[in-house]
């Protein structure tokens, strides 16, 4: 018997003007076009009233509404992909946002991440990151797909410089968040987390 479809949200990251991050997480979507069972909700934060790297602790109404409609979102995922730059050694600010707006809807759940930037290609904002996601009950996969000197590895066409590498890393992330997507599904389903 098959397993049911996962629904992997797929977040970006960034809000700022001039983004490198709809590039990377396009490309990433398109690589889950050849795993079977695979649905994909891409979440660009820069949409609607949460694309602020404001703190949002006292949101205002506007602020409240876009937290409403993502939290729907966000709870029917099955699992995550955070596509995210690295700002002064850690990640974005309208990250931070969602998660602290958010923990329920992570619970018990895996999150993978691509990543990119400078020399460093972001990985400084995931070791951050795993840290938040371990606070929120999440599992984090191993394995992340980086693209350091982020604008010099893709062509104008969005595609990466080097398909071939690139798209055996999204495999290996995509292989290891299916697995984790899944058994954490079956697991949620026979005792709700925290019973």
């Amino acid at each position: 018997m098959p397993d049911s479809p996962l629904n992997l949200a797929v977040i970006i990251g960034s809000v700022r003007e001039g983004r490198f991050g709809p590039t990377v997480a396009n490309w990433f979507v398109r690589q889950t076009e050849g795993h079977e069972n695979i649905e994909v909700d891409l979440i660009d934060l820069a949409d609607g009233p949460l694309g602020t790297s404001a703190p949002a602790m006292n949101p205002d109404d506007r602020m409240m509404d876009g937290i409403k409609q993502l939290t729907p979102r966000l709870a029917a995922a099955d699992a995550f992909v955070v596509v995210t730059p690295e700002y002064n050694h850690s990640y974005p600010g309208s990250l931070k946002n969602v998660l602290d707006w958010h923990n329920l809807q992570f619970q018990a759940k895996p999150v993978a991440f691509v990543s990119y930037g400078g020399i460093s290609g972001g990985l400084r904002a995931v070791e951050h990151l795993r840290q938040v996601f371990a606070e929120l009950h999440a599992v984090t996969t191993r394995d992340t797909v980086s693209f350091h000197n982020a604008g010099a590895q893709f062509g104008p066409d969005g595609e990466p410089l080097d398909p071939e590498a690139t798209s055996a890393a999204a495999k290996v992330l995509l292989d290891q968040i299916t697995w984790w997507g899944q058994a954490l599904k079956e697991a949620r389903a026979k005792a709700p987390y925290g019973s």
